[in-house]
């Protein structure tokens, strides 16, 4: 017998189903767990800082920002409130242009 047969069928993606895949709503977020202990302040900082920045850019996608020059620090903190985010840093809105950037 090939190999190919005894291979399971996989379940059908998005673009394969006959029709569409519904999505849980609403969306609940993964169970938090606490950080690791032992590390440097500075590292829980970034740490939270990158979270922070990847909640905030995928916020502004979902609202119709894709440029990262369209993503003014006004528009970020703008979008950080209606999301229900603390304002962030100049640092943070940096970090938000550059993963919009990146992420093309």
């Amino acid at each position: 017998m090939p190999a190919a047969a005894l291979k399971p069928k996989s379940l059908p993606t998005q673009s394969t189903v006959k029709r569409a895949v519904l999505l849980d709503s609403p969306y609940a977020p993964a169970q938090k767990r606490p950080l690791p202990a032992g590390r440097p302040r500075e590292w829980y900082v970034t740490h939270n800082r990158r979270l922070k920045a990847m909640r905030l850019a995928i916020a502004l996608l979902d609202s119709g920002v894709y440029l990262p020059n369209q993503a003014r620090n006004e528009t970020i903190r703008s979008t950080a409130e209606s999301v229900g985010i603390h304002p962030p840093s100049d640092t943070t809105c940096h970090m938000v242009r550059a993963l919009m950037r990146y992420s093309r």
